[in-house]
């Protein structure tokens, strides 16, 4: 059975919001979207939710799902990446979790090193002329 990740895509104008991992734990320094595991008999909105308090500090009052779907990494895990458009929060977005923060245009996103299992979504994203909000 795959493991659930949940992952937001928060926007800030036309630019998304875009971290980049630690040095050390799984894949140093790759870029991802903000989020996290989704624990044992959790909702993915709630893990959500407590995923962004603690990586960003903030409170995620809104979000619905865009894009799901499984990938492998090999000989490491299976995952079930969902994906949530973040559509309103409150607080101001403090870095608590990763080695930078950056805001980027959805084009630009292919220039960083992301994750394997985040480059369908940045494929529609890349791919979408709509600003990218209309992912379903």
């Amino acid at each position: 059975m795959a493991l659930q990740v949940v992952a937001a895509l928060i926007y800030e104008g036309s630019r998304l919001l875009a971290c980049q991992r630690k040095e050390q734990g799984l894949f140093p320094l790759k870029w991802e979207f903000p989020g996290g595991k989704v624990e044992k008999g959790e909702e993915c909105f709630a893990a959500l939710q407590r995923e962004l308090r603690e990586e960003l500090a903030i409170e995620v009052e809104s979000a619905h799902e865009i894009f799901r779907h499984n990938h492998s990494y090999p000989g490491q895990l299976e995952v079930e990446l969902i994906f949530f458009l973040v559509e309103a929060y409150t607080g101001r977005i403090k870095n608590q979790s990763f080695r930078r923060l950056v805001w980027v245009e959805p084009e630009k996103l292919k220039e960083l090193d992301f994750l394997e299992g985040d480059l369908p979504l940045i494929e529609k994203l890349v791919s979408e002329k709509s600003g990218c909000r209309r992912i379903v």
